[in-house]
Parts: C-alpha cells; sequence; structure tokens
C-alpha cells in the first residue's frame, strides 16, 4: 500500500456575532437567586443565558448539532430543559451548566415543553403529533400520549388536579387524565390551528388564540367540587355566569371519547377577548402567578392585559351595584340584583401595548413583588430588549431599560475578510460593517453602511473598502471609525472586488456589465492639512453581460471575471485582450479563485458543481458534485492546493484540486452559508450564515486520513438510519392512546450489548467454575482458578456482580429501550440474577423496575416456560419483602426529616419572638431615655 497523503483537520473554535436564534423562545432564569435579570434565549445549538442590566453573556449551555427549539425553565430556578430539533431534550444544571439528563423520545422537533408545579414531571409536545410525559427525579419517560393530528403548539399541567391540556395545528384542544393516561375531552371550538393557550383566574379560566384576532374564553368547571353538597352555591360554578350577549356563543365542546372519567371537567365557552392584531396568534402566555396575560402576532406588538382576581371581582361588582341602586332609585324602578354581572371585558382588561423595534419572536414576563412588570422580548433581527411596565400608575407606560445589540448584524452578513496580520476580521451586513478581534471574539467597531455585498482590508489593515447594492464605493477609517469617502462605482450591483497582488489598486465588477481598475493614492484633506487615502477610477473593461465575480491571477498578468450566461472570461490584465473562456457550468459561476501559483483556477456554480481547471489553457480537469445547493463562495488556503467550498445546503467542505478528492465536511451551520474568508497564513476560517451567527473554524494539529473519514461518515450514516428504524413492538400492545416515552438510539442497541456481552461472560464464567470444580475433584486437591482480566480490572468482583455494575451503568432514561430490544434467549439468566440481587438487598428500586419492564414484555413467553416457575416464585417473596423494608426505611427517614422540620420551625418561632421582645424593650428604653432628657431641658 502506498503512502497516503495527510492532512491537518479544520475544528470549530467558536460561535460569535449571535444574541439569539428566532427558532426558540426566550426564557427569564433565575441566576445566583436573582429573578427577572437574567434571561436565556436558543443560539443555534447552544443557549445563551445574558445579563439584560450588563448586556453580558454570563453562561453558555453548549449543545451538540442540533439546534434548539424550545427552553423551559424549572419552578425551582436551578434548572433548564431545552429541546432540540432531532426531537431530543435535555436538561442543564443552571449552577454549572453541565448536562444532568437526556431524554430520547420525539422522532422530529420538540415544539413544547412544561414542568408541574413540583418541577418533578416534565411534559413534551412535538411536531411529530405525540406528547410525552417524564419523570424528572428518576430520570425516565413514563408515557407516551397519541391523540393529536398534527403539531402540538403548547402543553399546560393543571396544579390541583393530575390533568393535561394540549393544543395542537389539527384545531383541537385535548383534555388528558394522567391517572389513567387516556384523553377523555377534546374541545373542538377552533376553525383553525391552535396556536398557544394560557390557564388564568387560578386555573378555573382557559384562554386559546388561534389564527384570527379573537382570544376565545373558556371556563372550566371541576365535576366533582360542583356536585359536592356541602358547597355555597357561588363556589359550584367555577366563574360567573355570562352576561347576555356571551349566552348567544353555543358551547363549542365535543366529547370524542366516551368513558366513564368523561365528566371530570366541564368546560364552555364564554366569550372571546378582540386582540389588535389581525393576524396569528405567535406566542400566549401569562407570568407565574396568572396575574397578566400577554400576546403577539407576526408584527412588532405586545399586546398586555390584566386579569382581575376574585377580590377585584368583587369589590368592582358592589361599585356597579352601587351604581345600579342609585339609578334604579332615581328612575324610581325595582332592579334585581342578580342582574348586575361583570363582563369577559371588565374581568381581562387591557393594560398597553408595546411596540417593538422589530418584529417579536417570543418573550417572557415577570412580575414583581413590588407590582412591577418585567419583559423580555426575542426580536427577529438579532436583538433581546427589556421592558418595565408600572401596573400601580394610572397609565401604565412601558419603559425599555435596556436592549442587547452589540454581539450581531440586524441582517444576514454577506461578505467577510481577513486583515493581513490574521487578526482582525470585517463582516458587513444590510446595515452595518464590523470589525471583530479575532482571538477575543469582540466587536471593536460598529460602523453604519448602505447594504454591502463585497469587502476587503486596504493593504496597511488601517482602512476597509465595501462595495454595495446600489453600486458605491465606501471607503472607511478603522482608528476614528468614520466614513472617509464614497464613490458611484457602478450603475447597478456591485458583486465583487479583488485587490491587485501589488497591492496598488483593486479591481471591482457589477451588474452594469463593467469591470472597473482602480488605484490607491493620497489626496489633500478639506478639513485637515494632512493627506488622506483616496480611490481613483484608470481603467475600464466593457462586457456583454453582469458581472458576478473578478480575481488576479498572483503574477497580475491574468484576470478572471465570470459573467451571467455561465461562462468565465480570462483577460489579460495589461492590455485587456480576451484570452480564455471557460464553459461548462449549466447555471452561472457565482465564486471562484484562483491558486497561489497560479496553474488552477476553481469556479463554483449555482448549478451546485465545482470545476477544476488548468489556467494555461483553459481545460477541465474534474467537475466535482460539491453541495445540495447553489456554491455561494469558494477560496483558496495560502501556498496550497486546498480549497474551501460555502453553500447554500448549510456545509462548508474542503478539497484537494491537485487528487479531486472531498477532505472533510465542517457542519455547524444550520441554514445558508453566504460567505467564508480564509485568514492569509491559512490557520483560520470564518463564515456567516442566514442563522445570523458568524462561525471561526481553526486548522489543529490533528491529522486527517481520508480512509479514517469515509469510515466515520459511513458511522454516522448507520447511526443516523438506525435512528429512523422502525420502534420494537411490545408483545399484546396496540397503538392505541398510550406508548412507551423512549425511542430505539444508537445508545439504547449499545446498552442492550453491553448487557448480552455482560450475560455471556457470566454463562462462561460460571461454565469454567463448573469445569475447575470437577478438576479439583478429580486430582483431589486445589488448583488456582484463572480470573478473567475484564473482573481483574473491576477488582476481582464475581461474575453475577460484574453484570450487576454493567446494569447500574444503563443510563436511568434509556433502561427500557435497552431492554426492549435484548432477545427473550438472555430474559431467563437475567431473572434468576436479579433473584440473587433482590435477595442480597443491593438495588431494589432500579432491579424491580426492570423487572416489571421485563415480565410486561415477554409475560407470555415467561408465563409458558416451566424452568422459569420457581424464579418467579422466589422473584415474589425476595421483592415483596425487600420492597416493604425499602418503604419502611422511607417512611421512618420522612418522619425523622418531619420532626426535624417542625423543631426548626419552633426554634425559628421563639427566635422570632426574643428578637420582638428584645426590640420592644430597647425601644421602651430609648423612649425613657429621650423623655427624662425632655424633662432636663425644661
Amino acid at each position: 500500500m502506498g503512502l497516503t497523503r495527510q492532512y491537518l483537520r479544520y475544528g470549530p473554535a467558536a460561535l460569535f456575532g449571535l444574541v439569539g436564534s428566532a427558532r426558540g423562545n426566550a426564557a427569564f432564569v433565575a441566576l445566583r437567586g436573582e429573578r427577572g435579570r437574567c434571561v436565556a434565549v436558543p443560539a443555534c445549538e447552544h443557549v445563551f443565558v445574558w445579563d439584560t442590566r450588563k448586556g453580558e453573556k454570563v453562561l453558555i449551555l453548549k449543545g451538540l448539532k442540533q439546534e434548539v427549539s424550545c427552553l423551559c425553565p424549572s419552578p425551582d430556578g436551578l434548572h433548564l430543559a431545552v429541546g432540540y430539533e432531532d426531537g431530543s431534550i435535555r436538561i442543564f444544571s443552571l449552577l454549572s451548566g453541565e448536562v444532568i439528563v437526556t431524554f430520547n423520545g420525539h422522532k422530529t422537533a420538540v415544539t413544547a415543553l412544561q414542568y408541574d408545579h413540583l418541577g418533578g414531571r416534565l411534559v413534551s409536545g412535538s411536531k411529530d403529533t405525540d406528547v410525552i410525559v417524564w419523570d424528572v427525579v428518576n430520570e425516565s419517560g413514563l408515557y407516551r400520549l397519541r391523540g393529536h393530528k398534527d403539531a402540538v403548539t403548547q402543553v399546560l399541567f393543571l396544579k390541583e388536579k393530575n390533568l393535561l391540556v394540549t393544543s395542537g395545528k389539527d384545531t383541537l384542544v385535548k383534555w388528558w387524565d394522567l391517572d389513567t393516561q387516556h384523553c377523555f375531552r377534546t374541545l373542538v371550538g377552533h376553525r383553525t390551528e391552535v396556536w398557544g393557550m394560557a390557564l388564568i383566574s387560578e386555573e378555573k379560566r382557559l384562554i386559546t388564540g388561534s389564527a384570527d384576532s379573537e382570544l376565545r374564553v373558556w371556563d372550566i368547571t371541576y365535576i366533582q367540587e360542583a356536585k359536592d353538597p356541602d358547597e355555597p352555591e357561588s363556589k359550584k360554578s367555577k366563574g360567573s355566569s355570562p352576561t347576555a350577549e356571551e349566552n348567544t356563543e353555543e358551547d363549542e365542546t365535543l366529547e370524542l371519547d366516551e368513558h366513564p372519567e368523561e365528566r371530570l371537567v366541564k368546560c364552555s365557552k364564554v366569550g372571546s377577548i378582540m386582540r389588535e392584531g389581525r393576524d396569528r396568534v405567535v406566542t400566549l402566555a401569562t407570568d407565574r402567578t396568572g396575574k397578566i396575560l400577554a400576546c403577539h402576532g407576526t408584527d412588532a406588538v405586545l399586546e398586555v392585559f390584566s386579569v382581575l382576581s376574585e377580590e377585584e371581582v368583587q369589590k368592582k361588582l358592589e361599585k356597579k351595584m352601587k351604581k345600579a341602586k342609585k339609578k334604579a332609585k332615581q328612575n324610581s324602578e325595582e332592579e334585581p340584583e342578580s342582574s348586575v354581572e361583570l363582563s369577559l371585558q371588565e374581568r381581562i382588561q387591557r393594560v398597553t401595548n408595546i411596540r417593538a423595534s422589530s418584529k417579536i419572536k417570543s418573550f417572557d414576563l415577570i412580575l414583581s413583588p413590588k407590582g412591577e412588570l418585567k419583559i423580555v422580548l426575542l426580536l427577529q433581527n438579532n436583538i433581546i430588549e427589556s421592558y418595565n411596565l408600572n401596573l400601580s400608575a394610572q397609565v401604565p407606560q412601558a419603559v425599555r431599560t435596556s436592549k442587547i445589540t452589540i454581539g450581531g448584524h440586524r441582517s444576514d452578513v454577506r461578505t467577510l475578510a481577513f486583515s493581513s496580520d490574521n487578526i482582525a476580521i470585517l463582516s458587513a451586513a444590510a446595515e452595518s460593517v464590523k470589525i471583530w478581534n479575532r482571538s477575543t471574539l469582540q466587536c471593536i467597531r460598529t460602523m453604519d453602511c448602505e447594504y454591502a455585498l463585497c469587502s476587503l482590508f486596504v493593504p496597511g489593515d488601517r482602512q476597509v473598502i465595501v462595495g454595495t447594492k446600489t453600486g458605491k464605493l465606501q471607503l472607511y477609517d478603522l482608528a476614528s471609525g468614520s466614513l472617509m469617502e464614497t464613490l458611484s462605482a457602478h450603475d447597478g450591483a456591485l458583486w465583487s472586488i479583488a485587490l491587485s497582488p501589488d497591492q496598488r489598486g483593486f479591481v471591482t465588477g457589477g451588474a452594469d456589465k463593467c469591470v472597473k481598475f482602480w488605484e490607491f493614492e493620497f489626496v489633500k484633506d478639506e478639513s485637515s492639512a494632512q493627506k488622506r487615502l483616496s480611490m481613483k477610477h484608470v481603467r475600464i473593461l466593457q462586457l456583454d453581460e453582469d458581472v458576478l465575480c473578478v480575481r488576479y491571477s498572483p503574477n497580475q498578468k491574468l484576470l478572471a471575471v465570470s459573467l451571467l450566461d455561465c461562462t468565465v472570461k480570462i483577460f489579460y490584465v495589461d492590455t485587456l485582450k480576451f484570452f480564455l473562456s471557460l464553459y461548462g457550468h449549466k447555471l452561472p459561476v457565482l465564486c471562484m479563485d484562483i491558486s497561489y501559483d497560479g496553474t488552477l483556477i476553481a469556479t463554483g456554480s449555482a448549478d451546485r458543481n465545482v470545476k477544476i481547471w488548468g489556467l494555461d489553457f483553459g481545460d477541465c480537469h474534474r467537475s466535482l458534485f460539491a453541495h445540495d445547493d447553489s456554491v455561494m463562495y469558494l477560496q483558496f488556503v495560502a501556498k496550497s492546493h486546498l480549497f474551501f467550498t460555502a453553500g447554500k445546503d448549510s456545509k462548508i467542505k474542503q478539497w484537494d484540486a491537485d487528487k479531486f478528492e472531498h477532505i472533510q465536511t465542517l457542519e455547524g451551520h444550520h441554514q445558508e452559508v453566504w460567505c467564508l474568508a480564509l485568514s492569509p497564513n491559512g490557520d483560520y476560517v470564518v463564515s456567516a450564515s442566514h442563522d445570523k451567527s458568524l462561525r471561526l473554524w481553526e486548522r489543529t494539529r490533528e491529522p486527517l486520513v481520508l480512509e479514517e473519514e469515509r469510515e466515520m461518515q459511513r458511522e454516522a450514516e448507520y447511526e443516523e438510519n438506525v435512528a429512523k428504524e422502525e420502534q420494537p413492538v411490545v408483545a399484546g400492545e396496540t397503538q392505541g392512546e398510550t406508548g412507551l416515552a423512549g425511542k430505539k438510539t444508537i445508545e439504547t442497541i449499545k446498552a442492550a450489548e453491553q448487557i448480552m456481552e455482560a450475560i455471556e461472560l457470566y454463562r462462561e464464567e460460571m461454565a469454567k467454575l463448573k469445569e475447575h470444580k470437577a478438576i479439583c475433584k478429580a486430582a483431589g486437591k486445589e488448583v488456582p482458578f484463572p480470573v478473567n482480566p475484564i473482573l481483574r480490572a473491576y477488582g476481582n468482583i464475581t461474575p453475577s456482580a460484574y453484570v450487576l455494575e454493567v446494569f447500574k451503568k444503563v443510563k436511568s432514561s434509556e433502561l427500557e429501550e435497552s431492554l426492549l430490544v435484548l432477545p427473550f434467549s438472555y430474559v431467563p439468566d437475567l431473572l434468576r440474577l436479579f433473584n440473587e440481587y433482590i435477595h442480597l438487598g443491593s438495588e431494589v428500586e432500579l432491579l424491580c423496575r426492570a423487572l416489571l419492564f421485563l415480565l410486561k414484555i415477554h409475560f407470555g413467553q415467561i408465563t409458558s416456560n416451566h424452568m422459569l416457575v420457581t424464579v418467579i416464585e422466589n422473584l415474589k417473596k425476595t421483592t415483596i419483602s425487600r420492597v416493604s423494608e425499602a418503604r419502611d426505611v422511607l417512611g421512618f427517614n420522612m418522619a425523622g426529616l418531619q420532626y426535624l422540620k417542625r423543631e426548626i420551625e419552633a426554634k425559628d418561632e421563639v427566635t422570632f419572638f426574643a428578637d420582638a421582645t428584645d426590640r420592644f424593650e430597647e425601644k421602651k428604653r430609648k423612649r425613657k431615655k429621650k423623655e427624662k432628657m425632655v424633662l432636663a431641658v425644661l
């Protein structure tokens, strides 16, 4: 085998230029016990936690590859649940920033997450139409609820009852009884998708938002409470009876599921609140107390409503009653008291509208004990805005308290450039040019510009030139951050700019079918006597088609020009005479570059191909299918024949132009990659994408062997296919409303394989032990038994103890799925081992959980196997005794903790009263002293 050429691997170094992604939702998080200051926002695959007061990034919760789609902080404020595009859920600790639990159950993006009020359970909804309830404490899935026909949009736990409400794009709102795990009521009063839901008035009212400007309000009545004979009549009807106008609305509910528990809850429509926005509801939410309701559509306006409490409703009713009585007296009429009712609009009042600087993508709100409302908005244009709203004011006005913008551009970055010393990075978008420090990733200059399409650093790195969509050249001074000069260079868009190799000038190409040559010159500044840099137009090359890209050869003898007619024309620079025409692309060439030695030119086209040509004769060496969409940018690595391409398929690829081989793919961006730039030394690549992020890639010292890279790609494809395979079916279980929470992944398969290997080792060792005993008996003396090296590594443990060690290492969230793919031939051995372990009293809880699951999925085979009858009988005895022992220990510990709690509370009360007495005595002494002083003066 010949020598294989080794390359150096490029790896991700940093993600910057991003404040927050618009795909997920923003959420207030409590850091260091302070609420309403820090906000968590999705940032591609990571989650950034920003301090809104300082405008600083305080924590990064690092993800893997998939984009974040949903966030939900836990009620205790210590954890953050993060849902991803691939359906996985990871729970992070906000104290350490580490992942605590990973749940895999959904096939597609997680769209809704919600904790119960204690934080022990987490419910998730997804685009795959399933709802899954997870046990956070036990780190396992409880069950899957099926019923929606389209993506789930919102999930809500009811605190008092063990009920769940879910809404979906299938226009339905479903009520689930979590005790029996079935849907007992379906609301079908919506004509379009239900985009959001919120519970208000102590969970007695449900508000739903759909594709119109109506917020529908539903009264919730718990039937058991309403039937309670001891309750007064006023409490039976949860919420007052609807007014005359509202009575005209029909009870638009339909009981689709006939069950005995069908009458748990009565839900009837009582009316609607009209929004000002005419489009669909994007987010509808309340604060933790349920006093404030807010919603927004696809525009820049957040509408805030206040929900009256029972006390406030009573006060309003009394006032209304007094007015009615007064009016009745004046008209000398007898007014019946019962006719005085509050309308829905009076119970849910509009507070104010908050207009943001751009379209709102999501929001979160928190009501402080002082009555001040804090609101955070995540906007479409990479901005986080914070507002304060004083609700006690007569006319509440929202005041913007902070705006986090410095960390990124408002629109997509369309051009990038590296300075000659590899330290500074230029990025330009539709509204601004930013200069970044590569090592710290801090933005050091921001300058306003027109819509930028191309850019370069002027030799010396003190000025930059930007070409715009209107055909202008803008020259900026970096020291002052000011615009020095603007020239109208082209009549159409200025698509491309290239610095001449002698660094005395540059060339531009535009949509006006012209290539223009420019030289740098010094001119006298009018404001000061000093000279400043300027640009002088020296020559022009007129062509028949729009110019898309221009590049100089390194010896400055040739100029390559890409045209809209899908060809690349090569001209001599000195005479501007035509030299070669490179044709073969089916669509226009959007990007190209010439190698450092001037022998090769690589062209990237909208036809998804990259062609490598010789510059001596213009022959096509090779055509490569490079990307799944248009090739947007192409650049050679300095002093090599390796080059990078960026495509609209969100990938960046490295190629070898000599061997025509694909070397590696840099995956990280989640949407189209518009441009990239290589540092002059070739150590760094920076790229910009439609996902608003800038990414820095660094050349590592790690060698990359192509055969190994291909093998890794095949493994990744296999793992992806495993996840897409059909899920294993449990015997006797129909595809009904409920199912297992987990799904088959490569991790669950690996865990099952490890259990199988451990049982195989156990069988081998037991057979060897039997054989060894026979040898010892025949020899009449003790022969040393060879210890298995694996068991020796674990500290000379027994084979059965090794199986338990392997079993304990299986993640709690993957246990059921691992046992589901385990062949039945291993189950009898596993049951015998379980009997042994439980008898010894080790890991009772884990083993009982696994035992019950195995009995459930292999019930038929276990009961029909006569060899397992004694094993099951023994398991029955040992399990019941050990579980009751564990329960007794748990009960004793609980009682002890309750006792300690009472002791501490009693001590605190005594301390409180002692402190109060001391303070009272101190005040008394001070008063007497003051009186004595007054008497002395008199």
